[in-house]
């Protein structure tokens, strides 16, 4: 079994932590734990990038999904590939069962995009915070509080 240590990220990201911790949580329903595999990188400051290998699935055999905070990808097999050229398979190291990886994500997080090259499926995915939820800062007065305290003695 795989684990990562994501403690760096959890002290450089305070207030953030949560991401990584729903993007590190993956539910499996019928397929075993490891596949297919995938990767988690953090390409920029608010920017994501989940790759999952999927060779020997073509792209109309995958499909993505996002609901609500939740990032669906599933590969489904069209019937039987060797049909059309009457041939027969004596080995199968290569993996043709369908799968289905469920991702939580963080609030605010956005598929920005998804691209298939090389058996690597690519989801990007960006943090978008509102306007109204970004910190501001506050200016302080001190003249203001002054005058306060001198109209007050």
């Amino acid at each position: 079994m795989r684990t990562f240590d994501l403690t760096p990220f959890y002290r450089s990201t305070i207030g953030f932590d949560r991401l990584f911790s729903l993007l590190d949580q993956v539910s499996d329903s019928s397929s075993s734990p490891g596949y297919p595999p995938y990767n988690i990188e953090r390409t920029g400051e608010n920017a994501y990038r989940i790759s999952v290998a999927v060779s020997g699935f073509a792209e109309p055999e995958l499909s993505i999904v996002t609901k609500e905070n939740t990032l669906t990808i599933k590969g489904e097999k069209t019937a039987n590939e060797n049909a059309q050229d009457q041939s027969e398979v004596l080995y199968r190291g290569i993996a043709a069962r369908a799968f289905e990886r469920v991702f939580q994500l963080a609030d605010h997080v956005q598929v920005k995009d998804a691209s298939l090259e090389n058996g690597l499926l690519h989801v990007d995915l960006v943090r978008e915070i509102p306007e109204a939820k970004k910190p501001r800062s506050i200016p302080i007065n001190s003249k203001a509080i002054a005058e306060k305290v001198s109209v007050a003695a």
